[in-house]
Order: structure tokens, then C-alpha cells, then sequence
């Protein structure tokens, strides 16, 4: 036996057993099977492989249903404001101004019947003789009342409006409109070719014509209206308002202003089928 075996590093490699002895620089590397190899995946991929298929409880899901619910209303509710805040965004800063003085004539024209109101009830709480003065206010009512129901005549400043319409084109809702925005305004008594506008007036088409509580009307509309001028007109020419929309229609629309208007066409009193004072 040479020196060489003989030394211990030799010896104890004789000791050990087989598959330890094995010098680990010279073990041979096991072959890998290409089958059995798993792609490496790209931060990318696990992303999506995580996300998807998507695992959602029952809970999850109403809860998302209820957000998207939410978010369209909310849209929905954005986009209308946007809507009816188009044609202020839209009109000039003269029309704006104007639109202001309109809405504060308005709130003017409340609080004075407020304090009307309040002075009468002061009157009645400090007459001597409250009997004699509550069938005052009784009879000054009667005759409000009478204007507003269309049983008596009236007359004070106002506006005559004029409606050519050559071409035939101006329907009842038109006109509709037209007394709306009126009372809105402040009128106070109006009628139209002769017959008198009371709250429950309606008006619908009767083929060339428009029909007002029945009663058949031709171009052109001639309405009288009762009522404080500067607040009448400026309420028929507001930026998309009856003016416009008529002319639209290729109608002519004449506004006239006058301290006195006379609105004579009556009303009967038609006593109610079935309503009955509740006052004992």
C-alpha cells in the first residue's frame, strides 16, 4: 500500500459510506425533465391570475350593486342640474339682472300682502266696533274674491298683449304658457277674445282654432291683463320665454302698456255640487 492511501483523508473516505464519499464538485447533476418544469410567471401574470377569476361572496356582490346604484344616480342628478343651469349659463348678464329684479318684485309683492294681511288683523283687534269692521273687510273681500272668480269687472294698469298668428301655427299650450307665466308675474285679472281667465280656465285645440273653457277663439289673441307693467312684460321676454317661442312659430307678438285696463268679461257664479263651507 502506497503512502498515498495510506493517509487519513483516504482512510476516512473508505469509512464513510458510498453515497457520502461522493465528492460533491464531481457529482454528476440529475437530469431535469422538460414535463416537469414550471414556467417561471411575470409580475404581470400573477397580477391577473389573482384578480381573475374574480371570488366574491354573496355580501360583496349586493354591496357592489348598491355603489353602482348610487354612482348613477348621482350622475343622473349631476347631469339635470347641468341641464336646467344651461340656459342661465347661456344668457346675457342684461337678462340675468333682469331675471333677479323679477324673482325680487316677487318676493316684494308676498311680503306686501303679509303686511296686508297683519294690518287687517290689527284693525279687527283695536276697532272699537269689531262687527261694524269685519263686515267692511267682509264686503272688500266679497269683491276680491268677485275679481278673482271672474263675477265682476275690473280694471287698473296693465299690458294688452297681441298674437298674429298668419300662419296658424300657435297651439293652446302656447297660450297656456303665456298665462301662466302672467299670473306668475302678479296678474291679477286677464281675459282673451272676450272670455274672462279664471283659475280653473283650460284651454285645448280645436283644429284650426283654440278652445278656451269651450268657447271657440281666432287669431289674432288679444289678451288683457291686469297687473303691475313692469313686472308683465318683462316676464313674456325672458331668454326662451313665451316672446321667443312664439316668434319661433312665426307669430307676431304686440305688448302694450297702459294705467288702465278694463277686463269686463264675466264669469256666472256657479254654486259647487258638492263642496260646502266647513266653517260653523
Amino acid at each position: 500500500m502506497s503512502n498515498q492511501d495510506g493517509t487519513p483523508e483516504n482512510r476516512l473516505r473508505e469509512e464513510l459510506p458510498e453515497e457520502v464519499r461522493t465528492d460533491p464538485e464531481e457529482a454528476p447533476e440529475a437530469p431535469e425533465a422538460d414535463g416537469d418544469r414550471t414556467p417561471e410567471l411575470t409580475g404581470r401574470q400573477r397580477l391577473v391570475k389573482g384578480l381573475w377569476p374574480p371570488r366574491m361572496s354573496r355580501a360583496q356582490l349586493i354591496v357592489a350593486l348598491l355603489l353602482f346604484g348610487l354612482g348613477f344616480g348621482l350622475a343622473v342628478q349631476v347631469a339635470s342640474n347641468s341641464d336646467g343651469d344651461s340656459a342661465l349659463r347661456g344668457a346675457r348678464q342684461e337678462d340675468l339682472v333682469r331675471i333677479l329684479d323679477e324673482l325680487d318684485d316677487r318676493t316684494q309683492r308676498l311680503e306686501d300682502e303679509k303686511q296686508g294681511l297683519e294690518k287687517q288683523r290689527d284693525e279687527l283687534e283695536n276697532s272699537s266696533d269689531q262687527a261694524e269692521e269685519a263686515r267692511r273687510q267682509t264686503v272688500e273681500k266679497e269683491k276680491q274674491l268677485g275679481i278673482l272668480a271672474g263675477t265682476v269687472a275690473a280694471e287698473g294698469p296693465g299690458i294688452t298683449i297681441t298674437i298674429d298668428d298668419t300662419k296658424g301655427t300657435v297651439e293652446a299650450d302656447m297660450l297656456l304658457d303665456a298665462i301662466q307665466e302672467l299670473r306668475a308675474a302678479g296678474a291679477e285679472a286677464m281675459q282673451v277674445n272676450g272670455v274672462r281667465i279664471v283659475a280653473g280656465t283650460y284651454l285645448s285645440d280645436a283644429g284650426d282654432t283654440v278652445s278656451v273653457d269651450g268657447n271657440k277663439i281666432n287669431a289674432p289673441y288679444r289678451f288683457k291683463v291686469i297687473g303691475k307693467p313692469q313686472d308683465l312684460e318683462p316676464a313674456l321676454n325672458i331668454p326662451g320665454g313665451v316672446v321667443q317661442t312664439l316668434e319661433k312659430e312665426q307669430a307676431t307678438v304686440t305688448i302694450e302698456r297702459s294705467d288702465k285696463i278694463v277686463v269686463d268679461a264675466l264669469r256666472a257664479a256657479k254654486r259647487p255640487d258638492y263642496a260646502r263651507s266647513s266653517s260653523r
